[in-house]
């Protein structure tokens, strides 16, 4: 009743306000767009609604849509279900109200453009548009058409006649626009400069199309031609999937017309020769023949009639043109999504092609091999386990450039340099799946999460249902999406609406659009087995190799100078080094390159210094030029800001919860200014999506650091707070896990408690420790209490050691006559990483003090470099001398520079599939050299080259009490076998030597059986899969005629036959020492192995 009595009032009162006549109205034109829908809000509300109708409102709508006022998801809010019709009205004039006086200036034109001329009377519709200006208005859809593919023209026309500077060009023609939108805010730069910007705009279309009347007709001849020939390969390819080779020539002959294309596999027009002479059918008669042929590199067309006729109409023509139309238009929103570096885009905007930096990439095997790949190969066959699956995981920790490698590989795409058999590509971003409330078909899901179609939604999207193997989904950070991936909630329905966690999990298991190849980035420890069996292969990105980190930092700094004084820097620190085999961590450090080159002994040595670097540069940042010593006390100076943002990463991390809207800002007081440091970075894609500004922290990393803050400096946390952080990292709800505060968009009250993700929880736990480490302690007495620091940090080493000591009870009694050894699990490398945080030797010396094991095996443990320079630093205080199983990690060449440290309590080393190079062989030999106890290194499957055995050459010559050399399937020759036979000679002590799998040959063999005859420690020796023939045989019978100690001799797969054989017979004849010698695999008839193995049994075939 107040409120009807108030709109009364209002009504009265604007009645009274018109009786003053048309001058009155007059000096409104003065107003703004705002001002104007404020004052008459009542009457267009009246005008909308006192019809009964939904016409007038649905008409405004569409006027706005095709104006760009208004985009789709602006439509839905506004027209949402069971809403009625004035209550639809208001949402559009307060949405309309919140898009600026631009866009208030556009709803009332579509007003005056809409209503009839009685409801007219008395308002007042600001500016008028003159017929040319309104035409802009009015034809805008079909002037985004006709002006997108003459843009470049449009533009010069409106130099030449004044109307726009190259200011303004360069505007419309930013990188980060598609085509359409480029024309809009072209269209919007002419009607702000009035009639005549307008009419040098529609003349220049006018003669521009007249003048390429003819030409667009013979293209549109030959795109209806393009699409017939795209039908047939389509055809094809559906009717004889097997053979079409991959780079095969197909050839078509259209009623007496031929035309070639290349195939590959896809249906894209390569060469077109002849088009048909006529227009007025576009079908293919019963004559049509493809033919399949591949001749000495040469295109030629062969007749082959298909087992049925092809029926193309027109209706399949329009189908098949809408398809390629769409795909121009996602290629370009594609495009333009990519073209700049997405991940710290808060902070400055790089150009992908200028800064992207190839990152490791390795596929994970059940065979236990390593294989490198490019990143042509992340779609590919190549390292497929499972063939009727269709989704590849690329999984890295957090900072290893996932998302960088999925934005390449879109941008490619898009530019068509690469999955050139991929005709739709629809990218999605888990962040933004995991905000979206609505109930949505998988039609709703495509074309509201990607690109919108211009037209034919029902057509293409039946042309996606009919040809998914064209299709590429790709999803990226999965670990971010809230609920956890399970396949008890099936779904087949490409048309029944499902929330969208269902579809992304049947999309991802295959039952929903079988066929179509998927893409998931995401941490591994988020992809638990029920996911796992479903995956066609697994990508690991291992991050940046030293060529790499070097690559990047001369990519950041234009100033080569300053490039090499950073890259000086980290060579100079190897701690530091390490730290940048990961992106996250390289941009840091090339981005606060001044307090790196100004910090002199004091360089980051943790995760938590880099951290506070970046911390101390945003602020720094914010200092005027002539203060920018910003003293001892920066952070208590900026603390308020600090806790502020720390407050709300906690939140969120318990949450797990990683996009904010603005009143989740405002709740915590987060100001303009602190949002402006840039550790708060705008989420555009949901804030276009729900008319509601969303923030995210510039990487996930900071988030945790941020938390970490505020737990360390909080007066009044929760006592249970550390502990429950370093508990035992399980997925399990904990005292961290809440619901989330509302800083998801509308979420439901019934919606279950999100559980914190536990590896942002270890992230942040590992902060914590460096934080209240007493190489801080300085820094944060000024901002937190002594006693809450020390009672915090109290609470910390007992949790590490109470975490040790959990891991140390774990290890059962070894077995009689074996090692005790303790296999470590990831949790325990974590432990490590949060002691070597804190940086203090005595807390190291105690977490290993009791850890009584001869080996220690950490394999398949996702080990690199940083884990390497935390291993180094603690292992070394074990009481005794350890063998140490890194096997299957990715150590690398800055990795085994970081373990040098604890090489002298290492006797053995085991480095297996490590991607390790002669660079680090030198660096680790004249370590070893040093180190008494280092006695066995097994290097099996890395990168090495003859270059270094001339190091373990010297090592052999070097070492009295070197036992055993495993170098198994690298890259080494005959050359390689001849220098390291300079220390096998020399060796007194060598007892077991590896080298199978290389290229080794006769002469390699007999170089080392000529250094080895005279061995007295030799026990086995192994050259499998050398190309050893019978002279190589020979001279090892040699070997085995001389040796007193050899009693394993290994030569499977070589090419030894009947003659080296006869060799090694007789050499056995004369030497009981030997129990086996292993000749599978050689060049032998099963007569000749039946009959051999009967006169010597200790052949083994």
């Amino acid at each position: 009743m107040r409120r009807a009595a108030f709109l009364n009032s209002v009504h009265l009162h604007w009645s009274e306000w018109l009786k003053a006549g048309r001058s009155r109205c007059e000096g409104t034109r003065v107003m703004s767009g705002q001002q104007l829908l404020l004052r008459q809000r009542a009457e267009l509300l009246e005008a909308l609604c006192c019809g009964g109708t939904s016409e007038p409102l649905d008409c405004v709508l569409d006027l706005l849509l095709s104006w760009g006022t208004l985009v789709w998801e602006d439509y839905q809010c506004v027209r949402g279900p069971a809403k009625p019709l004035c209550s639809n009205a208001r949402d559009l004039l307060d949405l309309v109200y919140t898009k600026g006086d631009e866009a208030c200036c556009l709803l009332l034109a579509a007003f005056e453009q809409v209503l009839p001329e009685a409801q007219k009377a008395g308002l007042c519709f600001g500016k008028s548009y003159s017929h040319v200006i309104q035409a802009l208005l009015t034809d805008r859809p079909a002037l985004v058409r006709r002006v997108r593919d003459r843009i470049d023209g449009a533009l010069d026309a409106l130099m030449e006649a004044g109307s726009f500077t190259s200011k303004d060009c360069d505007e419309v023609l930013l990188p980060v626009y598609t085509p359409s939108q480029k024309v809009r805010r072209l269209l919007d730069q002419v009607r702000f400069r009035g009639e005549g910007a307008a009419n040098v705009l529609l003349q220049y279309l006018q003669r521009a199309e007249v003048a390429s009347q003819p030409v667009e007709e013979e293209k549109q001849l030959t795109a209806g031609m393009c699409v017939v020939l795209t039908r047939v390969a389509l055809e094809w390819e559906l009717e004889h999937p097997h053979t079409v080779p991959a780079d095969g020539a197909v050839g078509v002959e259209v009623e007496g017309h031929q035309a070639f294309w290349l195939c590959e596999n896809k249906p894209f027009i390569s060469m077109l020769t002849t088009v048909p002479p006529h227009t007025d059918s576009l079908g293919i008669s019963t004559k049509t023949k493809a033919a399949l042929c591949r001749e000495n590199q040469r295109l030629c067309c062969t007749s082959l009639t298909l087992s049925r006729p092809l029926p193309i109409n027109t209706h399949t023509l329009h189908r098949e043109g809408d398809c390629l139309l769409y795909q121009k238009k996602l290629r370009s929103s594609v495009s333009a999504q990519s073209h700049f570096l997405s991940t710290y885009g808060g902070t400055g905007r790089f150009s992908l092609d200028d800064i992207y930096t190839e990152c490791l990439l390795q596929l994970a095997q059940d065979n236990r091999e390593i294989t490198s790949l490019g990143l042509e190969d992340v779609v590919g066959m190549a390292g497929t386990l499972n063939e009727e699956a269709d989704t590849v995981l690329v999984s890295g920790e957090a900072g290893t450039g996932k998302s960088t490698l999925l934005q390449r590989l879109h941008l490619l795409w898009a530019r068509g340099a690469l999955l050139r058999d991929i005709l739709l590509l629809f990218p999605f971003s888990c962040r933004k799946l995991s905000a979206e409330r609505r109930m949505l078909s998988l039609k709703e899901l495509l074309f509201l999460h990607c690109c919108w179609p211009d037209r034919s939604q029902d057509e293409l999207f039946q042309f996606i249902l009919d040809h998914p193997h064209l299709v590429l989904f790709t999803f990226d950070g999965l670990d971010e999406f809230k609920q956890n991936f399970t396949d008890e909630e099936r779904l087949c329905s490409p048309t029944q609406q499902a929330r969208v966690s269902t579809l992304l999990f049947n999309l991802l298991q295959g039952t929903l659009m079988k066929g179509v190849k998927k893409v998931v980035t995401s941490r591994p420890q988020a992809v638990g087995p029920a996911l796992k069996r479903y995956l066609r292969k697994e990508v690991l990105v291992k991050g940046f190799s030293p060529v790499g980190i070097d690559c990047f930092v001369r990519k950041h700094h234009n100033d080569s100078t300053v490039a090499c004084r950073v890259i000086e820097s980290l060579q100079a620190n190897t701690a530091l080094l390490g730290l940048c085999h990961i992106p996250v961590f390289c941009w840091i450090v090339s981005k606060c390159y001044k307090e790196l080159l100004g910090c002199g002994e004091g360089s980051p040595q943790t995760i938590t210094d880099v951290y506070l670097m970046v911390l101390q540069h945003f602020f720094q940042r914010r200092v005027p030029q002539e203060q920018r010593a910003l003293g001892k006390g920066w952070l208590q100076k900026h603390l308020d800001t600090v806790m502020r943002l720390g407050q709300l990463a906690l939140e969120g991390l318990e949450s797990s919860c990683y996009v904010f809207p603005e009143r989740e800002l405002q709740k915590y007081g987060i100001t303009e200014q602190d949002v402006s440091l840039g550790f708060l970075i705008h989420c555009k894609d949901l804030s276009d999506s729900t008319d509601c500004k969303h923030y995210e922290f510039l990487h996930i990393t900071l988030q945790c650091f941020f938390a970490a803050v505020h737990i360390a400096l909080s007066i009044n946390s929760n006592r249970s707070v550390i502990p429950k952080l370093f508990q035992s990292p399980c997925r399990q709800p904990s005292g961290l896990t809440r619901v989330c505060l509302g800083h998801c968009i509308e979420q439901p009250a019934e919606a279950e408690a999100n559980t914190a993700e536990t590896p942002n929880l270890q992230i942040t736990a590992k902060f914590v420790s460096g934080l209240l480490s007493q190489r801080h302690r300085g820094l944060l007495l000024q901002s937190c209490p002594a006693a809450s620091l020390e009672w915090k940090s109290k609470q910390v080493l007992k949790c590490l050691s109470k975490g040790m000591q959990r891991h140390f009870k774990s290890i059962p009694r070894p077995v009689e006559g074996e090692k005790k050894s303790m296999h470590a699990m990831p949790s325990f490398v974590w432990l490590i990483t949060c002691i070597y945080e804190m940086q203090e030797s005595g807390i190291a010396k105690d977490a290993v003090a009791k850890l009584e094991v001869e080996h220690l095996k950490l394999t398949y443990c996702n080990i690199g470099p940083v884990e390497c320079t935390a291993l180094a630093y603690v292992l070394r205080y074990l009481p005794n001398p350890v063998g140490l199983q890194l096997d299957y990690n990715t150590v690398g060449d800055v990795g085994v520079e970081q373990l040098l440290p604890c090489l002298h309590i290492c006797h053995s080393l085991y480095l297996r599939n490590n991607n390790i190079s002669d660079e680090a062989i030198r660096k680790l030999v004249e370590k070893g050299a040093q180190c008494e106890s280092f006695q066995k290194i097994a290097l099996f499957n890395n990168r090495l080259t003859d270059d270094c055995t001339k190091h373990f050459a010297w090592l052999l010559k070097t070492k009295k009490n070197f036992l055993s050399l495993r170098l198994g399937n690298n890259d080494i020759t005959s050359r390689g076998a001849e220098q390291l036979a300079e220390g096998l000679r020399l060796s007194k002590s060598l007892q077991f030597l590896g080298l199978w799998g290389n290229k080794i040959g006769d002469e390699g063999t007999e170089a080392l059986a000529d250094a080895l005859k005279d061995s007295t420690t030799l026990i086995w020796l192994s050259l499998v899969d050398n190309g050893v023939g019978d002279a190589g045989a020979c001279a090892l019978a040699e070997l085995v005629k001389r040796s007193t100690t050899l009693t394993e001799l290994w030569l499977n797969q070589n090419s030894i036959g009947r003659e080296g054989v006869e060799c090694i017979i007789q050499a056995l004849e004369v030497n009981t020492s030997v129990k086996e010698v292993w000749l599978r695999g050689n060049s032998l008839s099963p007569e000749e192995v039946e009959e051999l193995s009967q006169r010597e049994s200790r052949l083994t075939f």
